[in-house]
């Protein structure tokens, strides 16, 4: 099994796609690091990209060693994972959006609303789930990630600003 020092998820893969050994790919990012020679852990073991094309409902990939659907299909449902050393720089303003996971989560007035807990792709956009615990109860608040509700990212001052959506 392949050890990664600081493991970042950059695809989930999904159903295999034709007979040949191809899967679909849902980009956990911008899909970028889905290119012919990059080497993810999928399943424990390190494997070589060697096609890979985006289409409308994510990417189709080829992986080298396997042939058929039963390959395919034997990694559906697993992660694609890279070392973080591994992946390209983020351009400026960009960030990786696991990157977010732990950082408080403040108003435009400062107010701290709660800290980013997990984050999900919905068909639109990624989406920042913030909980804040309060006593006895935890509130919970979906953010979509775009610049409207998420004007400014400091990573180095560990927060994020949100504007929650209106309801």
């Amino acid at each position: 099994m392949e050890d990664l020092f600081d493991p970042v998820v950059i695809g989930i893969v999904g159903s295999p796609h034709g007979v040949g050994g191809t899967v679909r790919v849902r980009a956990t990012g911008s899909g970028s690091h889905l290119r012919e020679g990059v080497e993810p852990v999928v399943d424990g073991i390190r494997r070589r990209i060697l096609r890979s094309r985006e289409t409308p409902k994510g990417f189709l990939v080829d992986f080298e060693g396997f042939a058929g659907r039963p390959d395919a299909n034997s990694l559906k449902g697993k992660d694609l994972v890279l070392d973080r050393s591994d992946l390209d720089e983020p351009e400026e303003d960009e960030v990786y959006v696991g990157d977010l996971v732990g950082l408080k989560a403040v108003d435009e007035r400062g107010v701290s609303l709660g800290v980013v807990a997990e984050t999900f792709e919905t068909s639109a956009h990624e989406v920042l789930v913030v909980r804040r615990k309060d006593g006895p109860n935890d509130e919970e608040f979906y953010v979509p990630f775009t610049l409207e509700h998420v004007p400014e990212m400091d990573l180095g001052a560990s927060r994020v600003v949100v504007r929650l959506p209106e309801g």
